[in-house]
């Protein structure tokens, strides 16, 4: 009987610190965010939200929600205001509560962050060959006649420098 209850106690016992030892893992993890600004590279979908609100300057989750409804398929309210949440928690946004809606803001600066996923994308796609991409992008058949006639005037003003 007393090995039993030894034995439920050490059970007990390791459950606990197994318990301790992810709660700690846990508080760690969330010290190692990365700042804002610093290399932040959005997904998709917070992309998708940091474009509305540089588009629209600072607005409510139920704006965001809407505009991204019209543009694709529809998703559920509470996707975006848990994704808009998490994107403060990771600094991409702020959020004014001094009113009755809470009135969320891009804390990335739009030129920036497009400039670090084009230099991302750069390095990834074309071995970091900026004319590699030039040479796709102009044989690429979407590419119009009146878009490469504003990159031969775009050349030529660079040349004339």
């Amino acid at each position: 009987m007393k090995s039993h209850f030894r034995c439920r106690q050490q059970k007990k016992i390791k459950l606990f610190i197994v318990n301790v030892r992810f709660l700690s893992y846990l508080g760690v993890m969330k010290l190692r965010k990365e700042p804002a600004g610093k290399e932040t590279v959005p997904t998709k979908a917070e992309m998708d939200v940091l474009q509305v609100l540089w588009q629209h300057g600072p607005s409510t989750v139920r704006f965001v929600h809407d505009t991204l409804n019209e543009q694709k398929e529809a998703v559920q309210y509470t996707s975006t205001l848990k994704l808009m949440q998490v994107m403060t928690e990771k600094g991409m946004l702020t959020r004014d509560e001094s009113s009755m809606k809470h009135v969320y803001s891009a804390a990335l600066e739009e030129s920036k962050t497009k400039g670090t996923m084009l230099s991302r994308f750069v390095d990834n796609m074309y071995d970091g060959s900026v004319s590699n991409l030039m040479v796709a992008l102009l044989g690429n058949d979407k590419t119009s006649e009146k878009e490469l006639q504003v990159l031969k005037e775009m050349l030529k003003k660079l040349d004339d420098k």
